[in-house]
């Protein structure tokens, strides 16, 4: 009894544990373990999660497990989210057999991102997109689109060394800021100012800030303040990268 009990508390850690990592607020994240939990059998689930970390107590009679998991490399994955709480509900509805729900959680893992050139495109839209919004030229918006294009590869190489959501941010700005500097030089792009905000638009944490506001309106006060202070220091990681390089090169 004692190693079903835990291995039913593990799958639903698993859920839960990919449910943040893919970008799930903690409120559902916590509902979700819960109701997988009761659904196995638990008489009682005390859950407690924030943006890094989940601990679970179950209780099944006078027995009690508990687990601990640490959330690592965080993204904002929306089929992944949405396959894990179409997941969440078949559970809870059929309590299916647990080898089942492994297979299906592998299946999720598995579901393939978007092709590397549509992403390379998109943030070239993206950036030529809003840097003619704020006003830049024809001029500004190639330039724009084309570092842009040029900074999800280099994106995709910080991440292979560092999944620090400050320094990722840090180093992109400066890369993207000498790009713009070089481009000005060989007089591509007129305006440094309006080149830079299309740039920055690509990874403005405008989706955490919002979800942190969310977070604190329906009571989850620590998981609202540490989303609200991630958001702010990488909003500062990427002005301070493309204003340093304007005040050296420029």
């Amino acid at each position: 009894m004692e190693n079903t009990a835990n291995q039913y508390l593990t799958i639903a850690m698993d859920v839960g544990e990919k449910l943040l990592q893919y970008g799930a607020e903690t409120n559902r994240t916590e509902d979700s373990i819960r109701r997988i939990c009761i659904a196995y059998g638990a008489t009682r689930v005390d859950v407690f999660s924030i943006t890094v970390n989940i601990e679970t107590t179950m209780h099944i009679g006078y027995d009690t497990y508990t687990q601990t998991r640490r959330i690592q490399n965080t993204t904002m994955d929306i089929d992944k989210l949405s396959a894990l709480n179409e997941l969440s509900r078949y559970i809870c509805k059929n309590k299916p057999p647990l080898v089942v729900v492994e297979k299906r959680l592998n299946n999720i893992e598995e579901i393939q991102n978007y092709p590397y050139s549509l992403q390379v495109f998109a943030y070239a839209l993206i950036s030529g997109s809003f840097c003619v919004f704020f006003g830049g030229n024809f001029h500004d918006m190639i330039a724009a689109a084309i570092i842009g294009a040029l900074l999800k590869p280099i994106e995709s190489g910080i991440k292979k060394y560092s999944n620090n959501r400050i320094f990722i941010p840090l180093v992109w700005s400066l890369c993207g800021g000498l790009l713009n500097a070089f481009f000005l030089h060989i007089g591509i792009g007129d305006h440094y100012d309006l080149i830079a905000i299309g740039n920055i638009m690509i990874l403005i944490p405008g989706t955490a800030f919002t979800n942190a506001l969310r977070d604190l309106f329906i009571g989850d006060s620590i998981t609202g303040v540490i989303h609200i202070v991630e958001a702010i220091l990488v909003a500062i990681s990427i002005a301070l990268g493309f204003v340093c390089i304007h005040s050296f090169l420029l």
